[in-house]
């Protein structure tokens, strides 16, 4: 068990070296981190949800290709002249709005998986509680998993998963825990599997995304070897801590977008442009009028 800490979470780890294959060709000279979901890049929607949280120091593990993230958070001198002599404050503000956080940038040399990509972390992290996002899992601005998630940790003072349920036919997606329900929507883990089979899978509660971390994990995953896939799986290492001290899941009932697939981006896309002020009307009469040609469409056949 670890000693009790006052350390607040003040850091997350943004892990973005992935070969983005599910969205070839747009991916082979630019981050899939970067593909737009209506007016902001996939990685800006985690930034700024860590930010509600207090979170004020960044951590992106980059790879080759991966340039596009670094230049989207700096400054951009040329055209905030352009926005400042052509009178778009607005635009202005919306550019500048991160400008003054701190991000580090940190680069893997080889996709050796999502453990690997958190154990280059280390000398940025030290010895503080962090937090992981994955920013291919768009969790919408108006839900507050990752704040409850920090909450949760300040009470038990251990590691603290996400979870959602999912259908059996996708678990093999998604590392899979076993627990037992202390409360609702929490649960205390017995044990951890990366993407089991169906048959295999001890429950139907997926990890997802979102992670808040202790610096313990470091000196595991410094030990890993490789396991599915050739990686270093982080849900491996867990298993590992999971011997020396309790570690946490907490189940997420609101709207999550596996925005890593091409489905799950395009519904991420539609759900929040019906959300953003500046196009909502005009798209909702679009995503109508096609239902309709649809409809019509379904009739004659």
């Amino acid at each position: 068990m670890r000693k009790k800490t006052k350390k607040k979470i003040r850091k997350a780890i943004l892990p973005a070296a992935g070969l983005g294959t599910r969205f070839l060709p747009a991916t082979k000279a630019s981050p899939k981190e970067m593909l737009p979901i209506v007016d902001k890049p996939m990685i800006q929607y985690a930034v700024e949800e860590a930010l509600t949280c207090g979170i004020k120091e960044f951590i992106i593990i980059t790879g080759k290709h991966k340039r596009a993230i670094e230049d989207h958070f700096d400054s951009a001198h040329e055209l905030e002249e352009t926005l400042k002599k052509t009178g778009k404050e607005s635009l202005l503000e919306e550019i500048n709005r991160l400008k003054n956080i701190d991000f580090a940038y940190i680069r893997q040399r080889a996709a050796l998986g999502l453990g690997h990509a958190v154990l280059c972390a280390k000398p940025f992290v030290k010895d503080e509680p962090f937090a992981v996002l994955l920013s291919d899992d768009i969790i919408p601005p108006d839900e507050t998993l990752l704040s409850d998630m920090m909450k949760l940790y300040e009470k038990v003072n251990c590691p603290v998963v996400a979870l959602q349920r999912v259908e059996r036919s996708e678990i093999h997606r998604y590392g899979v825990i076993d627990g037992t329900e202390e409360k609702k929507g929490v649960y205390k883990i017995k044990n951890l599997v990366e993407k089991p089979s169906a048959k295999e899978a001890p429950s139907d509660l997926a990890i997802i995304g979102r992670y808040i971390l202790v610096p313990e994990i470091f000196s595991v995953l410094e030990k890993a070897t490789p396991g599915r896939g050739g990686e270093i799986q982080l849900t491996d290492a867990l298993k590992t801590l999971l011997k020396n001290q309790p570690i946490y899941g907490y189940v997420f009932n609101g709207k999550r977008y596996d925005a890593g697939d091409k489905l799950g981006f395009l519904m991420a896309t539609v759900d929040l442009a019906l959300k953003n002020p500046s196009v909502s009307e005009g798209f909702k009469n679009y995503i109508l009028q096609t239902a309709s040609r649809l409809e019509n469409l379904n009739r004659k056949q």
